[in-house]
């Protein structure tokens, strides 16, 4: 009998949790210099605020619709299990903080409240607020007719505000506006410039709130504590025929500004009646998490806190690398159609992509841009060139995905901008997301249109790129480049049907295809030839795919995971996942590149992916992997995996417990493996301009 997935699975959901946990190790890591730690803290919140406006939301809905037709949920007994696992993980945030703020003030940086200012920064602060601050802030005043659901923001930080007289109460709400001003403010020095004090703009509008209030209400004494409210971010996109995708979606984002809520954090020391107050005003019931927290709820823009001590506080900057294939060609099409050149970020320059879309867009002998656009810079250059493209006369195509989610807004904004510019905008498939990462330009040689291709992991997004690894490949390879211009066609004509054999496409060939390469693993294990599978992947959760591993393990294949995010799967349990190794890897970069690796009988099949293995990503999503076919690029990948899987500073093993401990080093050498895998790619391409050297040594003169 198989095992089934059921019994032998995690909750997606606790498995985010235990991700977010290795995030907040980072936080409470000696070894990482102080001030990303605090950074860590920023990184760990915002994750926590994304989880609970998509994930928790979902299961709230599932709690909410089984109740209503038996009465009987398991996603109750989830929502239990969130509820405490987050609560745990609160308070050793808050503890790794009052540790991190200690921390701070040995080397003379000190974030303070309103309540430990000396009166010369009192002052300044008095005057900072009607200078630069007063001016973004209009409290929201509490009445019996509110509709506060319908007024607040969703996951912005609120002072809520109460005044006392001897006979009533009068509560009010300040919206702390971090969109309009810094949330951390330096303080000038005083007496001394080696103290340095920061401020953050809770405190400055706590230590102001008089001036707010007191032209225009009585009071004898007034409480002020934080709170943040965040909503379902999920909302429907109705079917009606005669509204374009566009408007559809716009009505959706207007939904979600007065959708349910799913989470209240406030302030653990507020009073009773304040809170009593909020989940009135706010409608929270028993199905949503109320959690008492610090002072502070924005933590997300921790992100940005400043650096006002010593360099040695912040990572050390890692130069991001140059290509030496592209540098060495006249133009970026010369240099593709030489070899097939593959770039990892943020190791090497994105500027290389954003370089050859400006080629393209005013080369005389390119003819048609095509691509795929998922999340964009709010600067961004690659829509700036294909802008540029149509000015030139270039045909160009952008697919733009409006359902991105927290970037619904941005890209309907770009979508117009595009469409008013001549670029042909398309919005893909309603029933689908468009998740591929392609680029695909059409240019005129000899009388022939040849195409160039790029196909990767992550997103044409020159902000992110800094932060997350991805790979990227450019190829010339027409049969590729013939591949890519179809599923472009699948996304504007979904009723037509291709025989994909260089690429791999959800929703059309992708399960079939990965449940063949196991099959083919499965069967070489079975008789009794070497069999191994390699996966480095975002999240795995696919109950499919999960079961399709445990029967590979069950036959004897030798399967190892890299996993950055969710894994439901359980590895070493006896008889079911023995053969299975699981790792997860946290650092100063985000792990985002997704590869696919199966033994094949020794000829190693490589898929470079943008499909995480989700049902989301294999059934309901336009995804593309393709296969590595380039000798030298395969093998580039390849020892790059293993560089991963022999971290033993920064690897966690993913464990039926979830209890994220650290790998152990025992006696072998310390591996950092985003360390060594930048000095690896430092050493390919010096052996890069090696080679290329020693070919133009080697040429005649002519």
């Amino acid at each position: 009998m198989s095992p089934s997935t059921e019994k032998f699975s995690l909750d997606k959901e606790l498995s985010w949790l235990s991700f977010n946990e290795r995030v907040l190790q980072e936080a409470a890591d000696n070894s990482v210099p102080l001030v990303e730690r605090v950074r860590f803290l920023g990184i760990y919140s915002n994750n926590m605020d994304e989880f609970f406006r998509v994930r928790v939301a979902e299961v709230r809905r599932a709690t909410l619709l089984s109740s209503l037709k038996d009465g009987r949920s398991d996603s109750r007994h989830l929502m239990a299990k969130i509820q405490t696992k987050v609560l745990l993980l609160q308070e050793r945030f808050d503890a790794i903080y009052v540790e991190l703020m200690r921390e701070l003030a040995r080397r003379n940086i000190f974030l303070i409240n309103e309540q430990q200012l000396s009166e010369f920064h009192s002052q300044w602060l008095k005057k900072y607020f009607r200078d630069h601050l007063k001016r973004h802030i209009t409290p929201l005043i509490v009445h019996k007719n509110s509709d506060l659901i319908k007024h607040i923001n969703d996951d912005t930080t609120y002072l809520a505000v109460c005044f006392y007289t001897k006979t009533q109460r009068q509560y009010a709400l300040v919206e702390v506006p971090t969109k309009n001003v810094e949330r951390f403010v330096q303080l000038p020095p005083e007496k001394t410039k080696a103290r340095k004090h920061l401020i953050l703009l809770d405190n400055i509008i706590r230590h102001c709130m008089d001036d707010l209030f007191s032209p225009f209400f009585q009071y004898d004494s007034m409480d002020v504590y934080s709170m943040k409210f965040t909503r379902d971010a999920d909302f429907d996109i109705n079917d009606e025929l005669e509204q374009s995708q566009l408007e559809k979606l716009t009505k959706g984002l207007k939904q979600r500004l007065t959708a349910e809520p799913v989470r209240l954090v406030y302030d653990r020391d507020m009073p009773e009646h304040m809170l009593a107050m909020l989940t009135e005003q706010l409608n929270i019931s028993n199905t949503e998490c109320v959690i008492p927290g610090g002072r502070y709820h924005s933590f997300k823009d921790f992100i940005g806190f400043p650096n006002p001590g010593r360099k040695y506080l912040e990572n050390t900057p890692v130069p991001a690398l140059d290509s030496v294939h592209f540098n060495r060609c006249h133009n970026y099409f010369e240099a593709i159609r030489q070899q097939d050149i593959m770039l990892c970020y943020p190791y090497h320059k994105f500027s290389h992509f954003t370089e050859l879309v400006r080629q393209a867009a005013y080369d005389p002998a390119v003819k048609s841009i095509k691509i795929n656009l998922y999340r964009a810079a709010k600067k961004s250059r690659v829509i700036q060139s294909l802008i540029d493209a149509v000015k030139n006369g270039k045909k160009v195509t952008a697919v733009i995905e409006l359902r991105a989610r927290f970037d619904e807004q941005a890209n309907i904004e770009w979508s117009k901008v595009l469409a008013e510019a001549g670029v042909r905008v398309h919005h893909g498939i309603p029933s689908l997301k468009i998740h591929s990462k392609l680029f695909l330009v059409g240019r005129e040689e000899q009388g022939e249109m040849k195409l160039y291709s790029h196909i990767g992991s992550g997103n044409f997004n020159e902000s992110t790129a800094k932060i997350y690894t991805d790979i990227s490949l450019f190829t010339a390879d027409q049969h590729v480049g013939r591949e890519v211009a179809q599923v472009f066609e699948l996304i504007e004509h979904p009723y037509r049907r291709f025989d994909f054999k260089q690429l791999v496409v959800s929703p059309y060939n992708a399960r079939s295809k990965i449940l063949s390469l196991i099959d083919d693993e499965i069967k070489q294990a079975k008789s009794n030839r070497k069999a191994g599978i390699t996966l480095k992947l975002n999240n795995l959760v696919d109950e499919m795919l999960i079961q399709k591993l445990y029967e590979a393990s069950a036959a004897g294949v030798k399967i190892r995971l890299l996993i950055r995010g969710m894994c439901s799967l359980i590895p070493q349990i006896p008889g079911i996942s023995d053969n299975i190794f699981v790792i997860s890897i946290v650092d100063r970069f985000l792990e985002h590149s997704r590869l696919m690796l199966f033994h094949a009988g020794g000829e190693q099949h490589l898929y470079l992916c943008s499909a995480d293995w989700m049902t989301r990503n294999i059934d309901n999503r336009v995804e593309v992997s393709v296969k590595i076919n380039d000798p030298a690029l395969k093998k580039m990948l390849m020892e790059m995996l293993a560089i991963q899987f022999r971290d033993n500073t920064k690897a966690r093993m993913i464990n039926k417990d979830q209890s994220n401990p650290y790998r152990t080093r025992g006696n072998r050498r310390k591996v950092r493996s985003q360390i060594a895998v930048y000095q690896y790619l430092v050493n390919y391409e010096k052996k890069c301009q090696q080679l290329i050297d020693q070919q133009t040594a080697n040429e005649p003169n002519t």
